[in-house]
């Protein structure tokens, strides 16, 4: 059995992502802060854990709680402050470096020692196009239209951050994806995609096996070349 922890699962992606991956007999966790907003989530028949992935304590409870871990899918994201060049600030970035980015780490290095002791032991982390520099300069992708300083800038480093833990982690198959532009509760329910589509690609790699690809950048199409 693949037990499989996913973070800020009570709705939107991590909570569709939690369904697809119970369908395919894994046993999930599902993160999230509150756990009165569970209920989706257990009537899935996820394992309902709370997480508050800004809080060293509750991370090292939670992953505490586990008893084995193969899969950890570092999904909890928000968008962060909408000003403009001059009212953004540095407090800003930091808010949505705490959730987005500083989070990834946090629940990573309490995670390790369960992951290390997996046989197929798989960390996918979910980033945006959004944050992907030959994306958003491509006039002819919707990335290219869309400006902010905080989102953008924290998605960019979720993917130098997996490509390092790539290399440190030869062991682990660590790779990142984007979900492309999905309707959520994160964009107001504007994005074309169902949450079914956006969650294609973190479930590819959820379940690749031991001698998949590790170190990439993928969305529902497959890989995407640096």
């Amino acid at each position: 059995m693949t037990t499989t922890l996913i973070t800020g699962a009570n709705k939107g992606l991590g909570l569709e992502t939690a369904r697809r991956l119970l369908r395919a007999g894994h046993t999930v966790y599902a993160g999230m802060r509150d756990t009165a907003n569970g209920t989706d989530a257990a009537a899935l028949g996820a394992h309902v854990l709370q997480l508050d992935v800004t809080d060293d304590e509750s991370v090292a409870s939670a992953i505490a709680s586990l008893p084995e871990l193969d899969v950890l899918i570092n999904n909890a994201g928000i968008v962060g402050s909408h000003a403009g060049v001059d009212e953004f600030g540095a407090d800003d970035l930091a808010a949505v470096f705490d959730t987005n980015v500083y989070s990834i780490v946090r629940v990573t290095r309490a995670a390790l020692p369960l992951l290390r002791a997996s046989g197929n032991a798989r960390i996918v982390n979910v980033a945006s196009g959004l944050g992907f520099p030959r994306f958003v300069t491509d006039p002819a992708r919707v990335e290219s239209t869309i400006t902010g300083l905080g989102y953008m800038t924290s998605k960019a480093a979720v993917i130098m951050l997996t490509l390092q833990y790539s290399k440190m982690l030869p062991s682990m198959r660590v790779n990142t994806i984007d979900p492309g532009y999905t309707s959520t509760d994160l964009n107001g329910h504007s994005g074309p995609q169902t949450v079914s589509e956006g969650t294609d690609a973190a479930v590819a790699m959820a379940t690749i096996g031991h001698d998949g690809p590790t170190g990439t950048f993928s969305d529902r199409d497959g890989l995407i070349a640096y």
